[in-house]
């Protein structure tokens, strides 16, 4: 997966916008099909993460303008390339087990360390990211799924420095309509990532109902007749 991740954002620099459209088929594909192999409560979860990073990629781009794309649309491929990264990050952290402080500490002097030189140091300054900094911080300290988010951060933040210095898609200069200083990328970008989260385990239990009744075997619609006398 992590391989696939960072080959997105190459073939999409080169990407005409039906070739686009191919990555997108692909990914759609690579994810239900990892996606179906899961117990469905992690099914259910990796559905919730990609619905709400979906609403948060058309406000964020589309409506709002605080990032674009390449070809200033939503391209097809990053609404499950979202649930990819959320399956990248539980892989790591099942593989560390209980061996992940070392990754939770590693992940938040990273972030923590990325805030402070977009603020002093970088030449582009970084306020609205480092924003998004303590809230990270926090759910790495405080939530049970921290070795998760442990994992993600350091996945999205290669992937948008990458990203980013390609061209595949670039940050704008300040939030629109705010004036607030955003990097390229912002080093609170994978607290998004936090809330994609957070809002999927609270529609979890709608969600596995809908899958469950979705997956249930149709009656037969024809009458049953009575037996004959």
């Amino acid at each position: 997966m992590i391989a696939y991740l960072a080959a997105l954002p190459a073939l999409d620099h080169f990407a005409s916008y039906r070739e686009q459209l191919l990555l997108g088929a692909a990914t759609w594909v690579l994810l239900a099909a990892l996606a179906w192999r899961l117990p469905i409560v992690q099914r259910a979860t990796v559905l919730g993460v990609v619905c709400f990073a979906t609403i948060g990629e058309v406000t964020g781009s589309l409506i709002w303008g605080v990032y674009r794309y390449r070809l200033h649309n939503l391209p097809l491929f990053i609404p499950p390339a979202h649930g990819l990264v959320y399956l990248t990050g539980v892989a790591i952290a099942a593989a560390t087990g209980a061996r992940s402080r070392p990754l939770i500490l590693a992940a938040a002097a990273a972030a923590a360390t990325w805030g402070l030189l977009g603020l002093f140091v970088l030449p582009r300054q970084d306020v609205a990211g480092a924003v998004g900094v303590p809230l990270l911080l926090l759910f790495l300290w405080r939530s049970r799924n921290g070795p998760i988010y442990a994992s993600v951060f350091l996945v999205v933040a290669a992937l948008e420095l990458y990203g980013t210095a390609i061209g595949t898609w670039r940050w704008a200069p300040e939030l629109p309509g705010l004036g607030i200083p955003d990097g390229n990328p912002p080093s609170g970008v994978a607290s998004g990532y936090v809330w994609f989260d957070v809002m999927a385990l609270l529609v979890v239990p709608w969600l596995v109902v809908l899958l469950r009744t979705a997956s249930r075997p149709r009656a037969s619609l024809r009458p049953v007749r009575d037996p004959a006398p």
